[in-house]
């Protein structure tokens, strides 16, 4: 009965695991690409949009990172703050940064811990982070989890969403 009971629920577990609506957001302190400790806290009073990537400089995340830099003027009228998390170190952020002149920071989670306080899932045998998003309010409480994000549309979603809280 155990069997079968984790092989139905399992594959459920990072849905089932993550940060509800409404609920607190974890609090967390994470390194930025400067070495800068960033914590969740810093940011009360505005939205915070958490977006986690697999890894740095690779199409869907390029993709990703560069359509919030293409709209960071709106989500920032927006009050919001744009923070990417993956597991790479900061020089690796650095050159992601660097490369395509983003405007926002990137969080270093090499352990995976923050990812997981969120409820955001791992990719088999690589580990690398989900690409998955938590939209923040200015209460520090969720406003969404994005489970499945699309680099292609995903930020005109997360925009859509932010305007929709506002009211």
């Amino acid at each position: 009965m155990k069997k079968l009971l984790s092989k139905l629920i399992l594959p459920f577990a990072p849905i089932l695991m993550a940060v509800a609506a409404g609920s607190h957001a974890p609090a967390f302190t994470a390194r930025n690409q400067d070495g800068k400790e960033i914590h969740l806290s810093d940011f009360k009073g505005q939205f915070v949009l958490i977006y986690f990537y697999p890894k740095d400089d690779t199409p869907g995340c390029t993709k990703e990172a560069c359509d919030f830099r293409d709209h960071y003027s709106e989500i920032r009228k927006l009050n919001t703050t744009v923070l990417g998390i993956s597991r790479q170190d900061a020089e690796s952020h650095k050159k992601f940064i660097a490369k395509h002149k983003l405007p926002f920071d990137l969080l270093i989670d090499a352990d995976g811990k923050i990812a997981e306080s969120f409820g955001v899932g791992t990719m088999p045998v690589v580990g690398f982070h989900k690409r998955q998003s938590i939209l923040i309010g200015p209460d520090q409480k969720v406003v969404k989890f994005y489970d499945t994000v699309n680099p292609q549309t995903h930020v005109d979603e997360v925009i859509k969403d932010i305007k929709g809280a506002k009211k």
